[in-house]
């Protein structure tokens, strides 16, 4: 008994993706936004080291592009690398993952 199976339509989200390729994502915390559109994430990557094999930590600004300012110091966001939209930016904001409750930064 052949049932109709149509294709489920992808979600805007996947459709996206697939049009753009397979790009990389980062999660880090946002550590300044005080530029126009411009975050700066830093990246946490622990890995055992070549020889010692002890687990190193290294981290790793981001420039990344924040159309809406949604995110603030704190904030946990992922980011996704694309075209290049400046000296430094590379990268670009998906989505806030958890937002920072605690204490907020001092103002300099």
């Amino acid at each position: 008994m052949a049932e109709d199976t149509k294709p489920q339509e992808a979600p805007a989200a996947v459709a996206a993706a697939t049009a753009r390729g397979k790009r990389k994502q980062r999660v880090g915390e946002v550590i300044a936004s005080k530029m126009a559109k411009t975050i700066v994430v830093r990246v946490q990557r622990r890995f055992p080291h070549p020889r010692f094999r002890k687990v190193v930590t290294a981290y790793k600004k981001f420039y990344a592009h924040d159309e809406k300012g949604e995110a603030k110091p704190g904030d946990r966001v992922r980011i996704e690398e694309t075209r290049p939209l400046s000296k430094l930016k590379r990268w670009r904001l998906l989505e806030v993952v958890e937002r920072n409750e605690g204490i907020t930064p001092v103002v300099e």
